[in-house]
C-alpha cells in the first residue's frame, strides 16, 4: 500500500473527454460508512478501500492509462492483437453503415439502433472473452453479436426478418440471441438484460462451487446504457452480485444521451462508476473512445471475475455518432458536441496507433477493409435471398403451452386458418 498514490479525484482516462461546466462531475470521491475492506485487481495495482465515513480510491498505472514500468515494451498490443481489434471494429462500423442503407431502402422494419462511435467498448471487452463466456446486450446489440462471433449473415438475416437469422427472423433488431455463442440476447426495454446477466453469472459460480466443475471459470459481461443506471434492476443486481461475489462485469456504455435527454440532466450523480464502490465493488471510469484503454481495464476486471474476486462496474464514456435510432432526426444534440466526438473516432484512432507504431502498414489495413466490405455485401445478398418465415412460425416460441391461445377448437394452430391475417399486413 505504501507504494501507491492516494487520490480523491475521479478516474479520468482522458481529460479531453471531461464534461465542461459540470462541477459535480469533478467532485471528490466520498462515500458512506463501512468497515475496512480492500479489493485488488492485479498485483495490488488498483484498490478501493472502505474506511469510516469515507471511500478512498487508490490509483494505478492501468487506471491512469499508463503502462507499468515492468513492461518490456512501450506497446499495449502486439501486431496480431492490433489487427484483430481493427478488423472487429471495422466490421462493426461497416455493418452498421450498411444497416442504415438497408433500413432506408425498406429492407428492415421497426426501430433500428446503430452502434456507430461506440465500437471501442464492444471490441475492447468481448475480444478478451472465451466462447464459453456470456454476453448480455441491449436494443443496440448488432455489434455485440458480431464481436461475440455470431456470423454477419445470421445478424443481417435477423434484421431482414428471414428464417436464416440467428432467431429465425422472430427477434429482429433488438433481440439478437445465440445459444451457440453464449449471447443471451438483446433486450428492447432498458434494464431487462441486467437480471439475466446476473443469473448467468450465478450459474457459473454454482457450477464451479456446487457442482464442482473445476474448469468452469466463465464470466458474464452485461452491457447497458447510462439511462439504465437509474432503474431499480441495476441497483438490485449490483447488490446481489457483490453480496455473492458473482463473476460479472457491469459495463455502462455512457454515450451521454438517453434518446433526447442529456445524461447530466437526468441523474443526480453523473459519475456512474461511483455506484460500484457504494455496493462494495470497484468502480472504474474509462475513455470509451479508446479501445486500448478499454482493453486494459477489461483485462483487469475479467481477471478478477475469473479468479472469483467478484464483480466490477466499468463506466465507458463514449458517444453515438447517429441518432438514438434511425427514426430519430437527431436535432437535439449540439452540432459542436457531435463534431468534437466525431474527431475522436475510435476506429481512426486505432488505425493511427497501429501505423504510427509500425504494427502494420496502410496496405495491410486496406486489405482488412476490403475483406470486411466483401463480408458485409455478402451478408446483405444472403439475407435478401433467404426465405421469409412461414405463417405457421408465428406462434412458435411464443406460448409454453401448445394448447393455449394459438390453438383453435379443431386442435390446429389458428394461424393456419386462411382468415387469420385478414385485415392485417400480408405475412
Amino acid at each position: 500500500m505504501a507504494a501507491t498514490k492516494i487520490i480523491t479525484q475521479p478516474f479520468r482516462m482522458n481529460s479531453s473527454s471531461s464534461r465542461s461546466g459540470d462541477s459535480k462531475y469533478l467532485s471528490s470521491f466520498v462515500g458512506g460508512d463501512s468497515k475496512l475492506k480492500v479489493y485488488y485487481l492485479k498485483n495490488k495495482s488498483w484498490v478501493v478501500s472502505y474506511q469510516s465515513r469515507r471511500v478512498v480510491a487508490v490509483s494505478s498505472d492501468v487506471v491512469k492509462g499508463k503502462i507499468p514500468k515492468s513492461s518490456s515494451s512501450n506497446l499495449l498490443i502486439t501486431k496480431e492483437e492490433g489487427l484483430q481489434l481493427y478488423e472487429d471494429m471495422v466490421l462493426g462500423r461497416s455493418f452498421e453503415d450498411m444497416c442504415a442503407q438497408m433500413y432506408y431502402r425498406g429492407k428492415m422494419f421497426g426501430f433500428v439502433h446503430l452502434y456507430n462511435g461506440q465500437e471501442a467498448v464492444s471490441t475492447g471487452f468481448i475480444k478478451l472473452l472465451k466462447k464459453e463466456d456470456t454476453v448480455v446486450s441491449t436494443y443496440r446489440d448488432h455489434v455485440h453479436a458480431l464481436s461475440k462471433g455470431v456470423p454477419a449473415r445470421a445478424v443481417m438475416s435477423e434484421l431482414f426478418g428471414k428464417t436464416t437469422g440467428c432467431c429465425r427472423g422472430q427477434g429482429g433488431s433488438m433481440h439478437m440471441f445465440s445459444k451457440e455463442h453464449n449471447l443471451l440476447g438483446g433486450f428492447a426495454f432498458i434494464g431487462e438484460g441486467i437480471p439475466i446477466a446476473t443469473g448467468a453469472a450465478f450459474t457459473s459460480k454454482y457450477k464451479r462451487e456446487v457442482l464442482k466443475e473445476a474448469d468452469c471459470d466463465h464470466v458474464t459481461v452485461a452491457f447497458f446504457g447510462d439511462g439504465t443506471c437509474n432503474n431499480g434492476q441495476f441497483f438490485e443486481c449490483l447488490n446481489m452480485a457483490a453480496l455473492w461475489k458473482l463473476p460479472i462485469i457491469f459495463v455502462v456504455e455512457n454515450n451521454l444521451w438517453a434518446i433526447g435527454m442529456s445524461h447530466l440532466r437526468a441523474t443526480s450523480e453523473p459519475q456512474i462508476w461511483k455506484k460500484g464502490p457504494a455496493f462494495g465493488m470497484p468502480g472504474i471510469h474509462v475513455d470509451g473512445m479508446d479501445v486500448l484503454k478499454v482493453r486494459e481495464v477489461a483485462k483487469e476486471a475479467i481477471d478478477r471475475a475469473r479468479k472469483g474476486e467478484g464483480p466490477t462496474l466499468v463506466e465507458c464514456e463514449t458517444y453515438r455518432f447517429r441518432g438514438h435510432s434511425l427514426a430519430d432526426p437527431d436535432e437535439l444534440r449540439d452540432p459542436e458536441e457531435k463534431a468534437r466526438y466525431a474527431a475522436r473516432c475510435p476506429v481512426v484512432a486505432l488505425k493511427k496507433y497501429i501505423i504510427d507504431n509500425k504494427l502494420a502498414t496502410e496496405a495491410e489495413l486496406k486489405t482488412i477493409d476490403k475483406k470486411i466490405d466483401d463480408l458485409v455485401e455478402d451478408s446483405v445478398e444472403f439475407a435478401d435471398a433467404s426465405p421469409d418465415p412461414s405463417r405457421s412460425q408465428l406462434l412458435e416460441n411464443v406460448f409454453s403451452d401448445p394448447r393455449g391461445f394459438g390453438i383453435g377448437p379443431d386442435g390446429k394452430y389458428r394461424c393456419e386458418d386462411p382468415k387469420f391475417t385478414e385485415g392485417t399486413a400480408q405475412v
